[in-house]
């Protein structure tokens, strides 16, 4: 059997340069993590072989008695470890996983109100460029100018006013925790339905160091990588009142059949997660942003919300004389991944913002902790200090190459 060195030396080389990649820099993109060999190992399976349209037990092709199993045990996982009524695994991923909500329970021009794209919100939440924004009357939220934290008042108000067929709950690049009982109340104020993005903290939701939104929320969706270390997919889980609505929005509604490897890498990623060994690991993450944090205020960064409750930083660098965009790229070449990102109420373009976004999921795989996320807090202000040093961002890339080989991350050689 020829294996992708043989076949592909050119695809081969390419996965080595991205091996070796993320095995020399520091990674802090929120939304990216390492997963276990195992679960690559269950990614990379015989099962892409398989196509399964329909449900365990309701399937159009037959030879699905191995892949019922799979799928059963991965939605069982998924509620044994989140509570939840109902669970679909089959969403390819969390924009469309997002979609099947809305394909539900809305039709083309109903209201959706979500967090504002500018203010940590999602693209899937009702941005203008998103089919989400598009296909639906998209109202938004946002936070107050004053405190930088979310303004409950102002989101029911216009809650109240627009009246929504659904509030979406949750973010991308809000570092506080969200208060789901108040959402609830305002849902039901305002005779809308409560979905829950926890794509972001849902490994820490798992670990029981983030609220949960399953109490609280009519749907919730969640991607099943990011915090939660598993492969690049997404699950849907419910109330069993809207079990068979969210079913059907999935398949036949807006895919076909589910990706089994994907189904078999979430089951294991499920398993794993409930493990006291991912509780510690969890708290971890918390522990790590509070001294990135701690760190990034003494030098003098401009933290928005002042600091951090979950996995992420959102950085404003206005103080410090560089655009986001610039401090992202100079900061790779020094060996630290971060992405550019806006901040709230943002005067600059959304391709060159003001602000970065770090994050501590992947970086506390590698078994980093505070002592570590304090010298990276170091390297990171000695290089947007001076970034046009080109002989100290290329020594920190050097320290950084050689600080790594201290912390191998899981799943890579």
């Amino acid at each position: 059997m020829m294996d992708v060195r043989q076949v592909d030396s050119q695809i081969y080389d390419l996965l080595r340069q991205e091996e070796q990649r993320q095995a020399d820099k520091i990674r802090l993109i929120a939304s990216e993590n390492y997963t276990s060999a195992a679960v690559l190992e269950a990614t990379g399976s015989i099962l892409t072989n398989k196509y399964s349209e329909g449900y365990a037990g309701k399937r159009y092709y037959e030879g699905q008695q191995v892949i019922d199993q799979i799928e059963n045990l991965a939605i069982q996982r998924a509620k044994d470890l989140f509570g939840a009524e109902h669970v679909n695994v089959q969403s390819y991923s969390g924009s469309p996983a997002n979609l099947a909500v809305y394909l539900a329970f809305l039709s083309p021009g109903d209201t959706i109100l979500g967090m504002a794209l500018p203010h940590g919100g999602h693209l899937t939440h009702g941005a203008s460029v998103s089919i989400s924004g598009k296909y639906f009357h998209a109202e938004s939220y946002g936070l107050s100018e004053k405190t930088g934290l979310l303004d409950y008042e102002a989101l029911r108000q216009k809650a109240m006013e627009c009246r929504p067929k659904i509030i979406v709950a949750g973010h991308s690049a809000y570092p506080r925790i969200i208060d789901f009982a108040l959402y609830r109340d305002i849902a039901d104020e305002s005779g809308a339905l409560l979905l829950v993005d926890m794509a972001h903290f849902a490994g820490l939701v798992a670990g029981g160091v983030h609220p949960s939104p399953i109490p609280y929320a009519d749907v919730v969706t969640t991607t099943t990588h990011k915090s939660l270390r598993g492969p690049r997919g997404a699950i849907i889980m419910c109330k069993k009142e809207y079990a068979a609505a969210i079913d059907k929005a999935v398949f036949p509604g807006i895919q076909g059949g589910p990706h089994n490897n994907i189904t078999a890498a979430m089951a294991v990623a499920f398993k794993e997660a409930a493990t006291d060994e991912f509780k510690e690991y969890t708290q971890q993450v918390i522990n790590n942003a509070h001294a990135l944090a701690e760190t990034l205020v003494e030098k003098g960064f401009d933290l928005i919300t002042g600091g951090t409750e979950n996995h992420l930083l959102l950085i404003d660098l206005t103080d410090k004389g560089i655009t986001g965009k610039a401090a992202a790229q100079v900061l790779d070449a020094a060996g630290l991944v971060v992405n550019y990102n806006a901040v709230p109420f943002d005067k600059r373009k959304p391709w060159d913002p003001s602000g970065i976004r770090l994050g501590t999921a992947a970086v506390t795989s590698r078994g980093f902790k505070e002592e570590e996320m304090r010298q990276v807090g170091e390297w990171i202000d000695t290089v947007v200090t001076d970034p046009e040093n080109e002989q100290a961002v290329a020594a920190i890339a050097e320290d950084i190459k050689s600080f790594c080989k201290g912390f191998p991350a899981p799943g890579i050689n």
